[in-house]
């Protein structure tokens, strides 16, 4: 007991039903609220040792006195009871949504007399039938511009609508033909509402048998010489195949769903919203998700499903995700009740057309969550506030203007190689990125040692000419302030022991392990805890991204390079047809397992050559697979950096490393 809190009540108090907990503090708020199957077992789960705890777990836990529950009688109420008190309640550690904008939707005012079509930002206007949301405002007022066309409804304002009716005299938009409602005095009340029930039908429906009949009222027009009315329906049917064309089809026309699609890190997450009606995208939406405890991808997603489906939101039969939640018959349950009809299914997308339209969702959340990172510190002030927080945690005496990240990069222990980058002012310095090799090295912590021995050596080349022994060489800029290293404690003793190796006392140093996010300093039992939300912490994580992805850039190069070479020594391999070879295989694992025949029917290499080939592959060459995607797994860009690559790779040469 003596590891957890003091406060913890008793076992053999807490029921094994099914129920809601909420976690206070001091002051009696509500710090987190969860829902369980089984109460006991699940808050077991926070009363255990602290030190076994997610860090930040460990901090609610911490901040917490006290947590009640409230035993309900299935797995629905408890899910209904926790959307519930989250809206009440607002707990600071729960699934924070943040969206740095509101979407525009097209709108019709069904409750209206004279139903209008209009754009709108509002979710909420009562008995309004909505489409969307659109990305951009200008695709709404496309579409409407296209529609009236076709569907001669009411687009003016209620007061100009009010004033039409009183007066007798069609209203502006009236008069000029952009309104089509009974203030035009072309159509009553009741013939407006049957095409404003044909505008709707279509804009639920997309159905192409509108189009048909338009075509083919427009051929009878003009066989019988009608030609100003077959001139009205040709310009109805473009309108009406513009509007399709500006959706585009993904799917099925029969396919009504939903697609949430998220890219998570261990802070955040991206959620990117694909509505799909009638087989084609109708819009969508990304927003950014902070995550405050330690939850999987499952509870993820349950989450913001509750978030997004609302009382009175429209829910599709289908639902796609990225994971299916453990609870997810409950979770469906309550969304069929919110639809109000059928009942709704949440799954994920094995194959076909609906797991690539998941796949380009997926890409999109991560270009999301890069962009929110990248903003986060991009900002002036933001920068600002990031680098003051970083000083203050780290105690450091003035703010690490210069920072440098280095990182280790291998292929189970071959081609080893690390990354140095700069940021200063918190904006990265691609010109000063540097690359090293490292010969030999027993582990992680011995090549950062080395690497950091290598760097340190060079510290003051800024106050050193440029021309030394008659050889042109880059220097180092200026010494930095921070040096921050990817890993835990055993990385950042071995960067310490560089640092007293060179006698370098000035400089502060830190680690950032990435399993937990949390920073560690020389000597310290414990880490540092940065704030969730803290510009600091972003800043610090994208620093170690970018040498992360430095870094195996560089060690993908020297893996492709090495092969090659390996290749070319075969008698009658030149360069080319290396390079042919590689690119025609895509990797060496597939090249390896070639045949002769498959390898001998490339432009260039006959059976003899392909033979010779498949003789050194299989028995000289190391086998060398995509082990590399499991060594670094959070690599997301292996594309060398156009600034970078040639600075790095000079000055690697010049010192030589």
């Amino acid at each position: 007991m003596s590891n957890t809190v003091s406060w913890r009540p008793p076992a053999r108090d807490i029921p094994t039903d099914p129920g809601v907990y909420r976690w206070r503090d001091e002051r009696g708020r509500v710090l987190y609220v969860g829902k369980a199957k089984n109460l006991r077992a699940r808050l077991s789960n926070y009363f255990a040792p602290l030190p076994t705890l997610h860090e930040r777990t460990r901090r609610m836990v911490l901040s917490a006195r006290s947590v009640d529950w409230t035993v309900v009688g299935s797995d629905i109420e408890a899910l209904q009871l926790e959307y519930t008190w989250i809206k009440e309640f607002d707990p600071p550690f729960n699934v924070k949504f943040r969206d740095d904008k509101t979407y525009p939707f097209m709108a019709v005012t069904l409750g209206d007399e004279a139903p209008r079509v209009m754009v709108t930002r509002n979710p909420r206007i009562k008995g309004a039938k909505y489409f969307g949301p659109y990305p951009k405002i200008w695709a709404v007022h496309d579409t409407i511009d296209l529609m009236i066309k076709v569907f001669p409804i009411r687009t003016c304002s209620d007061s100009s609508y009010k004033k039409a009716m009183q007066t007798g005299k069609p209203c502006f938009p009236g008069q000029i033909g952009r309104c089509g409602g009974p203030c035009s005095q072309k159509v009553t009340v009741e013939e407006h509402r049957a095409i404003v029930d044909e505008f709707v039908k279509f804009m639920g429906s997309y159905d192409k048998r509108v189009i048909a009949e338009r075509q083919k009222a427009m051929k009878t027009a003009a066989l019988e010489q009608r030609y100003e009315e077959a001139a009205r329906y040709r310009d109805q049917v473009q309108a009406l195949e513009a509007v399709l064309d500006k959706s585009a089809v993904v799917l099925r026309d029969s396919v009504d769903l939903d697609l949430f699609a998220l890219a998570e890190d261990e802070l955040a997450a991206a959620v990117q919203l694909f509505t799909v009606r009638g087989g084609r995208i109708r819009g969508s939406r990304g927003w950014v998700v902070d995550k405050e405890i330690d939850i999987s991808t499952g509870e993820l997603v349950e989450q913001v499903l509750q978030g997004r489906y609302t009382p009175g939101s429209e829910v599709p039969r289908e639902i796609l995700v990225t994971e299916v939640p453990d609870d997810v018959e409950a979770l469906e349950s309550v969304l069929s009740e919110v639809r109000g009809r059928g009942r709704v299914q949440i799954r994920t997308a094995q194959r076909g057309e609906k797991a690539s339209l998941m796949q380009t969702a997926t890409l999109n959340a991560q270009q999301a969550l890069m962009l929110y990172k990248t903003r986060r510190s991009a900002d002036f002030a933001t920068r600002s506030t990031a680098l003051a927080d970083i000083q203050e945690a780290l105690g450091m005496s003035e703010a690490p203007l210069r920072m440098e990240c280095y990182d280790v990069s291998h292929l189970s222990g071959t081609n080893i190689v690390a990354s140095m980058v700069v940021f200063e002012d918190g904006l990265p310095r691609k010109d000063q990125y540097r690359r090293f090799s490292i010969p030999q090295s027993a582990d992680d912590t011995e090549s950062i040692h080395q690497t950091l021995t290598r760097r340190l050596a060079r510290l003051d080349d800024e106050l050193a000419p440029v021309e030394e022994v008659g050889e042109q060489r880059k220097r180092f800029a200026y010494r930095p302030n921070l040096l921050i290293v990817d890993g835990g404690q055993p990385q950042v003793a071995a960067a310490r022991r560089a640092l007293e190796e060179a006698g370098v006392t000035d400089i502060a140093l830190c680690g950032i392990a990435k399993r937990l996010e949390e920073i560690w300093l020389p000597d310290d039992d414990f880490p540092v805890i940065l704030p969730r939300n803290s510009d600091a912490l972003f800043l610090i994580q994208r620093i170690r991204d970018e040498a992360h992805r430095f870094a195996i850039t560089f060690q993908r190069q020297r893996r492709k390079r090495d092969i090659a070479s390996q290749l070319a020594e075969i008698p009658g391999l030149g360069p080319s047809r290396v390079a042919g070879l590689l690119k025609h295989f895509g990797s060496v694992k597939r090249l390896r397992e070639a045949g002769i025949d498959e390898i001998s029917s490339i432009k260039g290499i006959g059976p003899t050559l392909a033979s010779a080939i498949v003789g050194r592959l299989r028995g000289d060459l190391a086998e060398v697979d995509e082990a590399v995607d499991a060594v670094d797994p959070g690599d997301a860009d292996a594309t060398p950096e156009s600034e970078g690559s040639d600075a790095g790779t000079s000055e690697a040469e010049s010192v030589g490393v």
